[in-house]
């Protein structure tokens, strides 16, 4: 029978907190994995206590299609559970600080003794080795060390982060690929399991591209210039009539033509200045100066209307009530409505992506209460009975999501 998704028959254990780990189960779970939540039977997952605690947003589309098994992994029946679990499974993700694990005596050298065939995903901040690998490290430190704040935000102002969980997102990217890299090698080549050492600063680091390159050929340090850029003129974001912004870029000879017989017709279309790329960017401000006093003669609706009529690149600089009201976030469904059964309603999350044509991915749940699945995990994948599992739970070594008495 073919499988309906493309990673049907493959069991991921998830014993990361917070963003860049959980992300990483999240996509392989979107796929069809099946994905068993590791967390302390206590407190659970950090990610829960984002924000307003009471709603878990965060938590829920995190750790969407996931099975809460939580375990206290300080302890030898923890561990002995845990590493049961880990007999039969093809991936684990983890982001303890390096050597914790080991520790515990459930590191990678135990748990690749127990399943050869392994694949061990370790996310950290700055990786299992190096000078800064005892370092505690989270998104907001890697987007700073990494160069990219750096480079964001205006000329005169301070650096920039991003508002978003970017770096530990940029990691779960990569960290997806890199299990299924594993995955092929090991089941189409005849490989074994392996570990995966996916640091956060590197793969931040990564999103700076020809920055590196640019930097030791013409030692250029890309310094901030706000929503310029140092390749392509126009380039930039503009206020419209309305109060509204709109982003364009000129990045081609055609586009760029385009927009200048747009906001200043013919004369402005065969003006020297603005002729070569090199020409736009030495009268950037000039450029700039133009465009922006014809934005802002007419409203955004009317602007984006002009600019597609002449086959001009232009995006409006949306905000989340535009997202939830355009047509084209609708009909690819970058927005679903997923069936929360504690709120006994549906609740939007960003929606499933890439799209495969054959085998789809997509959401059965939002993320679960804790401990909802221990007792159906546990004695479905050990040889331990719902007794023994209800005695665990009385001692704190897990939590069954309701009363622990047995």
């Amino acid at each position: 029978m073919t499988p309906k998704k493309p990673l049907d028959g493959l069991t991921v254990i998830d014993a990361a907190s917070l963003y860049a780990g959980p992300l990483s189960g999240m996509i392989l779970g979107d796929f069809g994995a099946e994905v068993i939540k590791i967390e302390h039977p206590e407190s659970g997952d950090a990610l829960r206590e984002f924000g307003d605690s009471t709603d878990e947003l965060s938590w829920k589309w995190v750790n969407r299609n996931k099975k809460s098994v939580p375990l206290d992994l300080h302890t030898d029946d923890g561990q002995d559970i845990f590493t049961d679990l880990i007999s039969d499974a093809d991936v684990l993700i983890e982001n303890f600080r390096p050597g914790t694990l080991e520790r515990w005596n459930i590191g990678w050298e135990t748990l690749s003794d127990i399943n050869e065939d392994l694949v061990m995903v370790r996310v950290t901040g700055f990786g299992q080795t190096g000078p800064y690998r005892n370092r505690p490290g989270f998104g907001t430190l890697v987007e700073a060390m990494s160069g990219y704040a750096y480079s964001t935000g205006q000329e005169t102002g301070p650096p920039t982060l991003p508002p978003t969980a970017m770096a530990d997102s940029v990691c779960a990217f990569h960290s997806a690929y890199a299990v299924l890299m594993a995955i092929y090698w090991r089941d189409v080549h005849g490989g074994t399991g392996q570990y995966i050492d996916s640091a956060i600063l590197e793969t931040m680091f990564g999103v700076l591209g020809d920055q590196v390159i640019e930097h030791e050929w013409k030692g250029v340090d890309h310094k901030r210039s706000g929503n310029r850029s140092s390749r392509t003129a126009p380039r930039n974001t503009y206020r419209t009539k309305d109060g509204r912004w709109v982003a364009i870029s000129g990045s081609s000879p055609s586009i760029a033509e385009r927009i200048l017989r747009i906001v200043g017709g013919e004369e402005l279309a065969t003006d020297e200045r603005f002729q070569t790329m090199e020409g736009r960017l030495e009268h950037v401000e000039e450029l700039d100066s133009i465009i922006g006093a014809w934005m802002s003669e007419h409203t955004r609706a009317e602007v984006i209307d002009i600019f597609e009529e002449y086959e001009a690149a232009i995006g409006p600089v949306n905000n989340m009530a535009d997202i939830f009201d355009d047509e084209h976030f609708d009909d690819r469904d970058a927005i679903i409505y997923v069936e929360d059964d504690n709120r006994d309603e549906e609740i939007a999350m960003r929606g499933v992506f890439p799209k495969l044509s054959a085998t789809p991915g997509s959401v059965d749940h939002p993320g679960p209460e804790l401990g909802s699945h221990a007792l159906e995990v546990i004695t479905n994948l050990t040889d331990r009975t719902p007794k023994e599992v209800h005695r665990l739970a009385s001692r704190g070594v897990t939590n069954i999501g309701g009363e622990q008495d047995g």
